[in-house]
């Protein structure tokens, strides 16, 4: 599958100045079941973020979330992409750049394509792409305490 992204990263110069940093097609996707291709853009650990410094964390191996942390991936999704039921212990605020995709949770499916916007609260879901093309979507995950409902704690769990 195709995954091509550029990725600029911008910081400081020693006098203050704006400058890139980094500017080039991203070189670390990943590929952990048939269909799917992610690319960890940046992350980051502690609150508030550190902008400090010229290090490129997106060559660690990360998680799917990093505790007390961000991380911001881009994944393409393929027809037919392998399943993956999964919850996570952060909020996701997500862009679906390209293509479509349906979110398969408990007890409904929503059919999301580009230019939708999606808010994942801690939801046990699934990506299903049932089309022709890829879905791309940009994720920007947050650590998050663990979702309760009522008085029953959610667990992270796939």
């Amino acid at each position: 599958m195709s995954f091509t992204i550029r990725r600029i990263v911008t910081g400081h110069d020693e006098q203050g100045r704006a400058k890139v940093l980094i500017d080039e097609q991203v070189n670390n996707v990943i590929s952990k079941r048939p269909g799917h291709a992610a690319s960890v853009i940046w992350s980051s650990v502690g609150y508030p973020v550190d902008n400090d410094g010229d290090e490129d964390p997106s060559g660690r191996p990360i998680g799917t979330t990093i505790d007390n942390g961000t991380v911001f991936r881009v994944i393409s999704f393929g027809p037919g992409v392998a399943p993956r039921n999964h919850r996570t212990d952060s909020i996701d605020y997500a862009v679906v750049i390209s293509g479509e995709v349906d979110m398969e949770m408990d007890d409904v499916t929503i059919h999301v394509k580009a230019g939708d916007v999606l808010v994942q609260r801690g939801t046990i879901h699934n990506w299903v792409n049932k089309g022709t093309v890829p879905c791309v979507i940009a994720f920007t995950i947050v650590a998050a305490k663990p979702v309760k409902a009522g008085s029953k704690t959610l667990a992270a769990e796939g």
